[in-house]
């Protein structure tokens, strides 16, 4: 594929797509509460109205307000535009992309706290300072799984480290990196995306005072995050990159179809853990990629 084609083909991908999957996942929540529920473009609808509206802004907020929610969006479509797609590899890949990718998810978190900040409301504030606080600990499980992959592979470049472990090794990242899906997408248990009690808000509160264009970059950017990690998730654990590449698509997408049909099982049959559980569970998730981390260690010095 000639390279001219490849970016806007994929970042086509990205966009179009990603919002697909929250809809999926709320069709699957209401399949298993027995209710219609919404339809599953509902996020394609609302993108397209949050467009056609006015960007309603406090007096007290700076041109950030806006430019927050922008560099969040830019930073994690380029993180997605960074991963690889099976056969067909990276659109930009170097050594080291996989460090560039934890910094621009960072980067995303940084400006989404920053907008949220802007208003001088001290209810978002408080929710600033629960979604950077468990963030700390859900980046320390992401960088173990990638340092557990680049112990495989022996490089930095994400081509070569999603090839999937073997055996015990594979069910610990697999299991690691889900939870830490949840918890980067602010998902249940850790949080409920449509929650509005505001003594358990954590996500929603950070943007309650964007409407507008910049809601719809906040809302389509957390659609491209959680596509990103599942697709991260499924290379990370099936051996995609070496398939024909019809092949490989069909097998990213019996991946990530199981993922989405987790993430919603779990949305329905668990309740939101309370605060003090919340660092509990990601610990664990740091320890099962630690543990997959040990055992690529282990394997690549026997």
């Amino acid at each position: 594929m000639s390279h001219l084609w490849e970016l806007p083909l994929r970042l086509a991908f990205w966009l179009l797509v990603a919002p697909l999957v929250p809809g999926l996942i709320n069709r699957i929540k209401a399949w298993v509460a027995g209710r219609r529920g919404p339809p599953v473009l509902q996020l394609y609808y609302d993108l397209a109205r949050l467009w056609r509206k006015q960007v309603v802004k406090s007096p007290l907020a700076s041109p950030g307000f806006i430019l927050g929610p922008a560099v969040a969006w830019v930073a994690v479509v380029a993180a997605a535009l960074l991963l690889p797609l099976g056969p067909a590899g990276s659109i930009a890949g170097f050594p080291g992309d996989a460090l560039v990718l934890v910094y621009l998810l960072a980067l995303a978190r940084f400006a989404t706290a920053w907008a949220a900040m802007e208003p001088g409301s001290a209810f978002e504030g408080m929710g600033v300072v629960r979604e950077v606080s468990f963030a700390v600990l859900a980046e320390g499980s992401i960088i173990a799984a990638l340092l557990a992959l680049s112990a495989q592979a022996g490089s930095l470049r994400l081509d070569a480290m999603l090839a999937p472990m073997v055996g015990t090794g594979s069910a610990l990242l697999a299991a690691g990196l889900f939870t830490v899906l949840l918890a980067e997408n602010c998902r249940v248990p850790f949080d409920d995306p449509n929650t509005h009690l505001e003594l358990t808000m954590i996500h929603e509160v950070m943007v309650l005072d964007h409407s507008g264009p910049p809601l719809a970059a906040i809302l389509h950017g957390a659609s491209v995050k959680l596509l990103l990690f599942s697709v991260l998730l499924v290379q990370a654990v099936l051996p995609v990159a070496g398939l024909p590449p019809w092949l490989a698509g069909a097998a990213l997408l019996a991946g990530v179809l199981p993922v989405v049909v987790g993430i919603g099982l779990v949305e329905s049959l668990l309740a939101r853990l309370a605060f003090r559980r919340v660092p509990l569970l990601l610990t664990t998730a740091f320890l099962l990629c630690l543990f997959a981390l040990l055992m690529a260690w282990k394997g690549g010095t026997a």
